[in-house]
C-alpha cells in the first residue's frame, strides 16, 4: 500500500504503508479499549439498582423513592457514588507523570505492558469487590493502567506510522476506545436483566479481557525506532526502520532520528524545558486541547447517559439500549474521520465538529427546558419526544466522534519534539485526567442545581473553542514528525517564538566569537 497523493511540508520520506505497520498500529491501539472499556461500563453499573442497592444504597432509596412528577435532576445526586467514578481518573493523572520516565528511559511497549497489567488487577478486584474500599481501590488500579496506556500508545503508533497516514493510524486508539464503549453498553445492558442481580460483577470484572489484550499484545510488539535510537541501539532501529516503511533505503530518515535524538540527550531535565519559552506554542495545545476536549461535554454523555436517560424518564432497560445506539453511533463517525483526516486535514474536522456539537446542545437544551423546566417535573414523556432527544444525541456525538475525540490525542502526540515528547504527552493526558474527574465528580451536582442550563455550560465553551482552533492551530496534515517544527514557523502567531529564538541564537554565536 504505497502512500501518495498528499501535499507535504519539509522532507518527504521514502515509505509505504506496509502490513507490518498498520497490524503493529493496530494491536498498539488496542490499548484504547481499556480507556473506553471503563468510560463505558461505570455509567451503566451505576445505573443498575442491584449495584445501588448493595454499594449506595442511600442512592438507590433515594431514587427508586422519585416519582414521575418529582425533580428528575437530583434523582442521582451523590458525592460518594461520582467519587466511585472519578477516582479513576485521579489515579490516572498520577500514572501518567510516573509513565513519562518509564517511557523515555524502557520504551513505549514496555509501558503499555505495565498499562494492561495494573487495569486487569483492577478489573479483578472490582468484580469480586465485597465493600465500597474494594471498589475505590480497584479503580485507582484501573486508573494507574490508563495513565501508562494513554501516555504511550498515542506515541507509539505516531512514531510507526508513516507521515502520510498518521492521522488515520493514530485514531486507531480513539477506534478502540468507541469500540471499548460500545462493549461496554452491550454488556450492560445483557448483564443487567441476569436474575439475581449480579450482573454487575461480571460488567466490572470483564475490563480484565480488554486488558489482557493489550498486555499480550505488547509482547508482539517492536518498539519504535526513535525509542530505540533514544537508548542507543542504532543498528537494531535501522533494521526495524526499513522494515516498517517497506523500502532499502531509509537514510535520510534514519539519519534525522539520530539527529533528533542527539539533540534530546542534550536535554537533561525535559521537564524544565519543556516549559522553555521555544515551546510555548505547542505547550499551549498540550493544554488546551485535553481541557476542551472535556469541555465539549462528551463524557458527561458516556459516563452517565445511562443515568442521564433514566434521569429523563426512560426506563432501566430503556436508558442502557439507549446508551448502546450512541456507542453505534460513537464508533461509526470514528471511522469517517480515520478515512478523511489525511485528505481534509485536522482544521477542517475541528471547526465542522464544532459547529455540528453546538447546534445539536442547543436542540437539546431547548427540548429539556420546555419539558422538564426549573422544577424538573416533566410528567409523561411522549415516545416522539424520547426519540428527539437520542437522535439529537446521536448526531451531537457524531460530531465529537470525527472530530475533538480523535484528535484530541492525536495533535498533542504529532507536534513535540523527541526531547520532550514523552513529557509532553504526559501533560496531555494529565490535563485530560483531571477535567475527566472533575466533570465526573460535579456532573450529577451540576445536573441537579443548573438544569438545563448545564447543557448551555457546555455549549458555551463549544464555541470558545472552535473559535481557538479557527484562529491558532496550524494545519499539520502531511508533515513529518521530525519536521513539525515548520508549521509553527510558518504561523502568523506562533512564528514570532521562533524568530527571537534565532535572534537569540544569533546573539550568543557573535558573542562567543568576539571573545
Amino acid at each position: 500500500m504505497a502512500g501518495g497523493g498528499i501535499t507535504t511540508r519539509g522532507k518527504d520520506y521514502p515509505g509505504n504503508l506496509t502490513f507490518n505497520v498498520f497490524m503493529t498500529c493496530i494491536v498498539a491501539a488496542t490499548g484504547g479499549l481499556i480507556f473506553g472499556y471503563d468510560l463505558g461500563i461505570s455509567g451503566g453499573v451505576t445505573s443498575m439498582d442491584s449495584f445501588l442497592k448493595e454499594f449506595f444504597p442511600s442512592v438507590y432509596k433515594k431514587e427508586s423513592s422519585v416519582k414521575p412528577s418529582d425533580n428528575q435532576y437530583c434523582k442521582f445526586d451523590s458525592e460518594i457514588l461520582t467519587l466511585f467514578t472519578s477516582s479513576l481518573y485521579l489515579a490516572a493523572l498520577a500514572s501518567s507523570v510516573v509513565s513519562s520516565s518509564i517511557t523515555r528511559k524502557c520504551g513505549r511497549r514496555v509501558t503499555m505492558m505495565f498499562g494492561g497489567l495494573l487495569f486487569g488487577a483492577g478489573a479483578l478486584l472490582n468484580g469480586f469487590a465485597k465493600a465500597v474500599w474494594m471498589l475505590i481501590i480497584g479503580r485507582m488500579l484501573l486508573g494507574f493502567g490508563i495513565g501508562c496506556a494513554n501516555q504511550s500508545v498515542p506515541i507509539y503508533v505516531s512514531e510507526m506510522a508513516p507521515f502520510r497516514y498518521r492521522g488515520a493510524l493514530n485514531m486507531m486508539f480513539q477506534l478502540s476506545i468507541t469500540i471499548g464503549i460500545l462493549v461496554a453498553n452491550l454488556l450492560n445492558y445483557y448483564f443487567s436483566q441476569i436474575k439475581g442481580g449480579w450482573g454487575w460483577r461480571l460488567s466490572l470484572g470483564g475490563a480484565f479481557v480488554p486488558a489482557a489484550i493489550i498486555f499480550l499484545g505488547s509482547f508482539f510488539l517492536s518498539d519504535t525506532p526513535n525509542s530505540l535510537i533514544e537508548r542507543d541501539r542504532l543498528d537494531e532501529a535501522k533494521i526495524l526502520l526499513k522494515k516498517i516503511r517497506g523500502v532499502p533505503n531509509v537514510d535520510e530518515e534514519f539519519n534525522d532520528l539520530v539527529a533528533a535524538s542527539e539533540a534530546s540527550k542534550q536535554v537533561k531535565h525535559p521537564w524544565a524545558t519543556l516549559f522553555s519559552r521555544r515551546y510555548r506554542p505547542q505547550l499551549t495545545f498540550a493544554f488546551a486541547i485535553p481541557g476542551f476536549q472535556q469541555l465539549t461535554g462528551m463524557n458527561v454523555f458516556v459516563f452517565y447517559c445511562p443515568v442521564l436517560f433514566k434521569s429523563m424518564g426512560f426506563g432501566n432497560n430503556a436508558a442502557l439500549l439507549s446508551s448502546v445506539i450512541t456507542s453505534i453511533v460513537n464508533a461509526l463517525a470514528t471511522l469517517v474521520s480515520i478515512m478523511t483526516v489525511d485528505k481534509i486535514g485536522r482544521r477542517k474536522l475541528f471547526i465542522e465538529g464544532g459547529i455540528q456539537m453546538f447546534t445539536c446542545q442547543v436542540i437539546i437544551t431547548a427540548a429539556i427546558a420546555w419539558k422538564f423546566g426549573v422544577s424538573g417535573n416533566p410528567g409523561v414523556l411522549p415516545k416522539w419526544y424520547a426519540t428527539l432527544m437520542v437522535v439529537a444525541m446521536c448526531v451531537y456525538i457524531a460530531g465529537f466522534a470525527w472530530s475533538w475525540g480523535p484528535l484530541g490525542w492525536l495533535i498533542p502526540s504529532e507536534i513535540f519534539p523527541l526531547e520532550v515528547r514523552s513529557a509532553a504527552q504526559s501533560i496531555n493526558v494529565s490535563v485530560n485526567m483531571i477535567f475527566t474527574a472533575a466533570i465526573a465528580q460535579v456532573f450529577t451536582a451540576m445536573l441537579c442545581h443548573m438544569k438545563f442550563g448545564l447543557f448551555i455550560f457546555f455549549a458555551c465553551w463549544v464555541l470558545v473553542m472552535t473559535w481557538f482552533i479557527n484562529k491558532y492551530l496550524p494545519e499539520t496534515k502531511g508533515v513529518p514528525i521530525e519536521e513539525m517544527t515548520i508549521v509553527w514557523k510558518e504561523h502568523k502567531h506562533w512564528g514570532k517564538y521562533f524568530v527571537e529564538n534565532r535572534d537569540s541564537e544569533v546573539a550568543m554565536k557573535a558573542t562567543s566569537l568576539s571573545h
